[in-house]
């Protein structure tokens, strides 16, 4: 099953991606930002996958806390590295569009400073994971919960306090001529999260069963 849903998944986001130029340009520019807010359809797309792999991290970190299933810590793990990949998608796009709209490359508002800790969080988890021993996996999985308990103070920053960033308003009072991009562009990269993970899951399964043959072998 797996390998037929994810070949189709990754080809039906590579086809939406090409599509989405088409899509985004001719939707109306935006009445301060002009041509560059055109960036907002993948930057906006790119933090929610974020947000929700860092939440798939936490939860599978949890249930593999709770009950000790290798399956938890995989999805956890495979989770963890996709919150690093969308994560630096955010942090690239995020300051291309900053220089046009704001005149300045960075600025340490709450979001941006917040989006950068949680992406230096999972950067943590995989280098515990990697370099930090036997039972690195248990804290590991507190270090994932303690990142995606970050993700709602993110996404709630900018009506808390003074930012560059807009509020979170922006999404629900988009134009209908915006809507049908940007809502192409989620369902792109949502394809795209689902088929990398369900792939890197898989590995993980691959590389577990590998070691146990090893270990019966060498025994």
């Amino acid at each position: 099953m797996l390998a037929r849903s994810v070949p189709a998944m990754l080809f039906a986001a590579l086809a939406m991606f090409g599509l989405a130029p088409f899509l985004i340009a001719q939707a109306p520019y935006e009445s301060t930002m002009g041509l560059v807010q055109k960036i907002f359809y993948f930057h906006v797309p790119a933090a929610i996958m974020l947000f929700v792999a860092a939440f798939t991290a936490g939860i599978a970190s949890i249930g593999y806390l709770r009950h000790g299933r290798a399956s938890s810590d995989r999805l956890a793990e495979a989770a963890a590295e996709l919150t690093v990949l969308f994560g630096v998608m955010v942090l690239i796009s995020g300051p291309l569009w900053a220089r046009k709209a704001w005149g300045v490359w960075w600025q340490w508002d709450a979001r941006l400073t917040s989006t950068l800790v949680l992406w230096l969080l999972f950067n943590a988890y995989l280098l515990l994971r990697r370099y930090g021993g036997p039972g690195s996996e248990r804290l590991a999985a507190g270090v994932a919960i303690f990142g995606m308990f970050n993700v709602p103070f993110i996404y709630w920053s900018v009506n808390v306090w003074r930012t560059l960033h807009p509020k979170t308003t922006v999404v629900p009072t988009l134009g209908p001529e915006m809507r049908l991009p940007f809502y192409w562009c989620m369902a792109a990269f949502l394809l795209l999260y689902l088929a990398l993970l369900k792939t890197r899951v898989k590995v993980a399964e691959q590389e577990d069963a590998l070691d146990l043959l090893l270990a019966e072998s060498e025994g």
